[in-house]
């Protein structure tokens, strides 16, 4: 597969021919150990040099609206992200979409694919020491971002250049930040007031660059959504339970990373398809396939699956609930054809009458 990568090619291009122009796509890397010096490929990243391993550096295209991966390219682990993230974006022909990246590829780097392809647009945060911050006095806010769970202040300005600013502060990040700050300062022992006033207004502070007019919440939850990325990233690493191949050729390692591609693209569908059935709200994703993983079937059904069945090994109640749910499995069905209640039936209560006082009847005149 690695010496083939036409077919590869081909099928990231059919992926990405279903974005439209209003999509947001998140581009972010992760890196990963490869410790082979046999390939052209594992090399030490800022990294890993303190490990002393050496990484491949694996880049990822996601579609933040469809919550799916679009496409992949490996490179090299000492390669910067700026060039990576530019050489990404040319050689899988993204012509199209909002592309929402990190700080290590700021606009700058993308100005000649943005004359080349009118459809595409970008959203990507700016560091605090940004002249804009000052210029544009995006430390004076606007007002308090309504439909969030966080306490958010955001401003919005324009440049002369016609670009577009958006500042945020979260006050929960901000409490945090300066806890850590303080924390920090104290275990060095290095406290000085003129630092910290100069950092204090600026902790929690978030600013993005655009050349679209969005709104203040639009921006703020395109940077909410791209977290998407770094959850899928983590699943990547942990939660697919890929096989580790100890592949040493370049083409072996584009083989194998397009295999674990598709992993990616399986697994975004099954969290997508279990966040539907609401069942994220009760098993995390790792409870969920470790009670799928203790259910095996004898022999493949004939028609359709039925939880009633005498073909399931260890058929699990939550495990075979799950079934149920996504709709692997039908319930145990009733004679009336409808499915069987769960649990035991509740008892029907018996009428007895009115209960006899308590103590010893008093006494009348009569007796």
């Amino acid at each position: 597969m690695g010496k083939t990568p036409r077919k590869g090619d081909i099928f990231f291009a059919r992926r990405l021919s279903n974005v439209s122009g209003f999509e947001h796509i998140a581009i972010d890397g992760t890196l990963k150990q490869a410790s082979s010096i046999v390939n052209d490929l594992s090399g030490f990243s800022y990294k890993s040099r303190l490990k002393g391993c050496r990484d491949i550096s694996v880049i990822y295209a996601y579609d933040i609206e469809r919550m799916e991966p679009l496409c992949a390219q490996v490179f090299p682990g000492h390669c910067i992200d700026a060039s990576a993230y530019r050489e990404f974006i040319r050689e899988n022909k993204i012509e199209k979409g909002i592309i929402v990246a990190d700080k290590g590829f700021p606009s700058s780097k993308l100005a000649d694919e943005l004359k080349q392809h009118p459809g595409l647009h970008f959203l990507t945060p700016v560091r605090r020491n940004d002249v804009n911050i000052e210029k544009l006095e995006l430390l004076k806010f606007d007002g308090v971002l309504a439909g969030t769970k966080q306490q958010v202040l955001y401003a919005k300005r324009k440049s002369v250049s016609g670009r577009f600013f958006y500042s945020f502060k979260d006050t929960g990040l901000e409490s945090s930040e300066q806890k850590d700050y303080l924390n920090h300062r104290l275990r060095h022992n290095d406290f000085n007031n003129e630092n910290y006033l100069g950092k204090k207004e600026k902790f929690g502070l978030i600013v993005f660059e655009s050349d679209q007019d969005l709104s203040p919440k639009s921006a703020y939850l395109c940077y909410q959504d791209r977290w998407l990325l770094e959850l899928m990233f983590k699943k990547y690493k942990s939660n697919e339970q890929l096989v580790d191949s100890r592949v040493q050729s370049d083409f072996s390692v584009w083989g194998s990373e397009f295999v674990n591609f598709l992993a990616t693209v399986i697994t975004a569908k099954m969290v997508k398809k279990a966040d539907e059935k609401k069942l994220l709200d009760k098993f995390t994703y790792g409870e969920l396939l470790d009670e799928l993983e203790h259910i095996w079937r004898k022999t493949a059904a004939k028609g359709p699956v039925q939880s009633s069945d005498p073909y399931w090994v260890h058929p699990f109640k939550d495990g075979m609930q799950i079934l149920e749910e996504l709709g692997l499995s039908e319930p145990i069905a009733t004679l009336d054809g409808e499915p069987k209640p769960k649990g035991r039936p509740k008892k029907k209560p018996v009428f007895v009458g009115p209960k006899r006082p308590r103590g010893r009847p008093k006494k009348t005149e009569t007796d």
